[in-house]
């Protein structure tokens, strides 16, 4: 019986991702019994209720997946999200990964002792704004993770210049984000909370003369708050924006 039991749990539970007791009690392996396969090595346990296959490697795209179901709202976002969406093509090795989330406890031990990444529940866009808004599956991956869209990926990454983000690294990126929905930038430039990334993307896209620069400043009016907007960068070099 317990071999037929372990035979379906390898059988049903694809490779590649985490699962948890929901699934295994979908296979009618309780607790217990999912305690002794930690025991007798048919399963590895990566936190309380959390388990893989021994041996198994963990892939990005089923884990997050995951984590989206455990943390709604947790997403690949800035400047990993336009990597993502093709709107980067250098890649540092190794380059940590951007998520974001609306929940404080940030990731799981075990997430980032397979992963490099970074997590940040910043508070960007106001309330109004529907959960989710530009957030969506890669076109080419409709059931993986939730991605930011080039719009939403801009402004988060607009928001970390400064301290996770280095300045002249999101001006190059910047200068490649030609083709965007104005419509949908438009919308998240009213909702956004951030002086500074506001400016940043109004300031940046006329003096990179990007096409959507003109309707950008019409939509960022009430947002750019009034005098100048100075800040002292991690390097210890200070940022000054005009509005």
């Amino acid at each position: 019986m317990a071999n037929n039991q372990i035979k379906r749990l390898q059988n049903e539970i694809p490779r590649g991702g985490p699962f948890g007791t929901a699934s295994l009690q979908n296979l009618g392996i309780s607790a217990a019994l999912a305690h002794r396969y930690v025991k007798s090595g048919w399963l590895d346990k990566l936190s309380r209720g959390v388990f893989m296959f021994p041996g198994d490697s963990l892939k990005q795209e089923p884990t997050l997946c995951f984590l989206e179901r455990k943390n709604p709202g947790i997403h690949v976002a800035a400047k990993t999200a336009l990597y993502w969406r093709g709107f980067r093509h250098n890649l540092a090795y190794g380059e940590t990964m951007i998520l974001w989330g609306s929940r404080p406890n940030g990731l799981p031990r075990w997430f980032e002792d397979h992963f490099s990444a970074r997590y940040s529940a910043s508070q960007l866009f106001d309330d109004e704004l529907p959960s989710g808004y530009a957030m969506s599956p890669l076109p080419q991956n409709p059931d993986g993770p939730q991605v930011s869209e080039p719009e939403r990926a801009l402004l988060e990454m607009l928001s970390e210049v400064g301290v996770h983000q280095e300045v002249d690294e999101a001006r190059q990126i910047m200068e490649g984000v030609r083709q965007l929905r104005t419509k949908t930038l438009c919308r998240l430039l009213e909702a956004c909370r951030m002086v500074k990334a506001v400016r940043l993307c109004v300031i940046w896209a006329e003096e990179l003369g990007l096409p959507w620069a003109t309707q950008a400043r019409d939509a960022a009016k009430g947002k750019m708050g009034s005098g100048r907007w100075v800040t002292r960068l991690k390097d210890g070099s200070t940022l000054i924006l005009k509005p």
